[in-house]
């Protein structure tokens, strides 16, 4: 890390943004844009948070986000660049079980995935990287971000982008105090789990294009054939739990919940599983967080905390967010003395 250090001359960096989803990408891209350094550290090996992708037995599945939509003109440029880039193109305009609202449903091309990796080109990324405790001795000193791994970094700011409860902690073990009212606001933040299977088929499952559908009731929430949606070379189905049935079942063992949502899913296509595969996405969805895109402070140092909880738990918010932070980061670095 000693090669990654300030613009102003010392040895600390400009700014860590922690976590590599979309939020925290595109803070780091608009910094990074401004001049500043700017590192962006996660845990998992790839980029992209819930807009994930794997793929085994000759199958790929978005097995987090699925889709997103546009409605705000700042974010439909990014969407041109990332169509334009080859890396974005329309799915459909809904899909069963919901009401029609007519929005195009967009994917990530050749999944999800590659909106988040598209990014990230030329952003510096350390992965995979835990931060254990962001800490501080004085606005002066900056931050000092300890990892699991015994390493650690000195900085002038943090955009902290991972899952809120998360981000919280990794300050509490710093000994970081917030101010008040963000502290008990940050403290109401809530998030449903999501069970997610992913299942090659050995047969095509039956679904009528686009490959996909919404279920009110039940176990069953989400399912979508990744063949039909032009995602996977072969039948490949991701199910998501609903927030209910992830929620009570997210300590069981994988082939118990993998078998309740597959029996659900027979009731509404053909599932003849070759290979399953389990993922639990403990911070899968905000239903409870802040409406504003961001939350920034330079108490105790230049802190801001982004991603989908801020401002609604969609893909689109995720990046509104990050776009925010970005530019609440460089206000914040611009102030006397930071």
């Amino acid at each position: 890390m000693s090669d990654v250090g300030a613009r102003s001359g010392d040895d600390r960096l400009d700014c860590l943004v922690v976590g590599a989803g979309l939020s925290g990408l595109l803070a780091a891209r608009t910094l990074d844009d401004a001049g500043f350094r700017v590192l962006v550290v996660d845990k998992g090996r790839g980029v992209g948070g819930r807009m994930a992708s794997r793929r085994f037995g000759g199958a790929r599945f978005d097995h987090g986000a699925q889709f997103f939509t546009c409605r705000e003109p700042e974010f439909a440029d990014w969407l041109e660049r990332w169509t334009s880039a080859g890396a974005v193109t329309e799915w459909c305009r809904g899909f069963r079980g919901e009401d029609g609202e007519g929005h195009s449903r967009y994917r990530g091309v050749p999944a999800m995935t590659a909106i988040a990796k598209l990014v990230a080109e030329n952003v510096p990324v350390l992965n995979p990287a835990r931060v254990e405790s962001l800490e501080i001795a004085d606005a002066a000193a900056g931050w000092t971000v300890r990892f699991e791994s015994d390493r650690e970094l000195r900085c002038r700011s943090v955009v902290a982008s991972a899952p809120v409860p998360q981000s919280l902690a990794m300050l509490d073990a710093g000994a970081a105090v917030l101010p008040v009212e963000m502290r008990q606001r940050l403290d109401r933040v809530e998030y449903a789990p999501c069970i997610a299977v992913m299942a090659r088929l050995s047969e095509p499952s039956g679904l009528t294009p686009p490959g996909a559908l919404t279920l009110e009731s039940g176990p069953l929430r989400w399912m979508a054939d990744n063949h039909l949606k032009g995602v996977s070379d072969v039948p490949a189905l991701t199910l998501h739990g609903s927030h209910s049935f992830s929620r009570d079942h997210f300590e069981k063992p994988d082939d118990e919940v993998a078998a309740r949502l597959l029996e659900a899913a027979s009731s509404h296509a053909t599932v003849n599983v070759a290979e399953v595969q389990v993922h639990r996405w403990r911070y899968s969805e905000p239903i409870q967080g802040p409406s504003e895109r961001c939350f920034g402070t330079t108490a105790p140092a230049p802190l801001v905390l982004c991603g989908d909880a801020f401002g609604g738990p969609r893909v689109e918010g995720a990046a509104l967010s990050g776009l925010a932070a970005g530019r609440r980061a460089i206000e914040l670095l611009s102030m006397p003395g930071a």
